[in-house]
């Protein structure tokens, strides 16, 4: 019987207060996102396994939830969004005019340990930008991550900013083997200072995850980068921070050249967002050139996405108020007065007033009684 009322592991009930601040925030994010021009799409919650496993993704195929179908074909659920997206584009919105601007709000499946900030389902919101390779388009997209953050009752947070060509090129500067360049990938995506000074590479790679800061640390990296891929990287980060001091949003960015997310997913710029206090990103994307290949169609793409618990989470570490509404009335009525009542809660209602109507006729005291249990902020008794 205790099964019965138990949630499976990695998944979390929403009581009425917390549905209601989930929903409030995710109504502000999509606004915001709308006044971007970004529009709204919908992906079914599974796809087919190699449809999330393409060349980019294969290495995610043991945290997928998979089943199959009529036919014995493998499913999954789905595990991020921008996977379904780029099928989305390609299969149904090809021929569309670029850039692609599109928007989602979705719950996604992963299995994982279960830790703070970590869940099997999970709900995002997010956009991707296609058709577009520019500066001006991966800035929008930091942007409007560290806008929505803001919207989401959120001021005390940091966004890491990277570049992945930036440690692609000093690899490439160095000649090095590609066993040896998987270490040091792996080294760098752990933040693994120990490991990477036991690794027989060149000085400058082993100052990757140490180039954290301000604006000052793209002056410090351009002096190791001494091949064209790095400059490019460099400049590349140098010319969108330029654009986010213009978007009002520069003092929010701190530039962290050991931050490359996945070397094999991304392309470019990266970055993660951070509150105080949480010890787990709330928001992560970057460039993803190469992904829309892999479903035949060459398409530059920028993106990112929001973890709405997280958000919660960081709202609650920071003491954000709750920003749930109180229901405006409580109505209820005499016996014989459910007509007058149910008139009266129309009448507010078309008002725009929220009106929640006693289901059985009930004394005055009744009334008063239930009123003081009902999160309402007025009430109304009709005799």
């Amino acid at each position: 019987m205790t099964a019965l009322l138990e949630t499976p592991y990695g998944t979390q009930d929403f009581l009425p207060n917390e549905a209601a601040s989930k929903r409030i925030i995710e109504q502000k994010i999509f606004e915001l996102f709308a006044a971007f021009g970004y529009e709204e799409v919908v992906t079914p919650t599974m796809e087919y396994l190699e449809t999330l496993t393409t060349s980019s993704g294969r290495a995610i195929e043991p945290h997928l939830f998979k089943m199959f179908d009529r036919n014995n074909r493998t499913l999954a659920l789905r595990h991020e969004m921008t996977t379904p997206i780029a099928r989305l584009t390609v299969s149904r919105l090809k021929n569309s005019p670029r850039p692609i601007k599109l928007s989602y709000n979705s719950n996604v499946f992963r299995f994982r340990s279960n830790q703070p900030g970590r869940q099997c389902e999970f709900y995002q919101a997010g956009v991707e930008l296609l058709g577009t390779s520019n500066a001006f388009a991966d800035a929008e997209i930091i942007a409007l991550a560290a806008q929505a953050l803001k919207v989401s009752g959120l001021e005390d947070f940091k966004i890491c900013l990277g570049q992945v060509d930036f440690a692609s090129g000093l690899m490439e500067q160095n000649n090095l083997l590609p066993d040896l360049q998987a270490e040091i990938k792996a080294a760098i995506e752990r933040h693994d200072i120990v490991a990477l000074e036991n690794l027989p590479v060149d000085d400058s790679l082993k100052k990757i995850p140490k180039l954290q800061g301000g604006k000052e640390i793209l002056s410090a990296a351009q002096a190791i980068a001494q091949n064209e891929r790095s400059r490019r990287a460099l400049d590349n980060l140098s010319e969108i921070y330029r654009l986010l001091e213009i978007y009002g949003v520069a003092d929010k960015i701190t530039f962290d050249l050991g931050l490359i997310r996945d070397f094999e997913y991304y392309t470019g710029m990266v970055f993660e967002a951070y509150a105080a206090g949480v010890g787990y990103s709330l928001a992560g994307g970057g460039r993803y050139d190469n992904m829309l290949k892999d479903f035949g169609f060459e398409c530059p793409a920028t993106g990112f996405a929001l973890g709405i618990e997280r958000i919660l989470s960081a709202r609650e570490n920071q003491g954000v108020a709750e920003n749930v509404r109180a229901k405006d009335f409580y109505l209820s009525y005499a016996a014989g007065r459910e007509d007058v009542a149910i008139k009266k809660a129309a009448e507010l209602r078309a008002g725009g007033k929220v009106v929640e109507v006693s289901l059985t006729p009930q004394s005055r005291a009744e009334a008063e009684k239930s009123f003081a249990t009902r999160n309402c902020s007025e009430w109304i008794y009709v005799e």
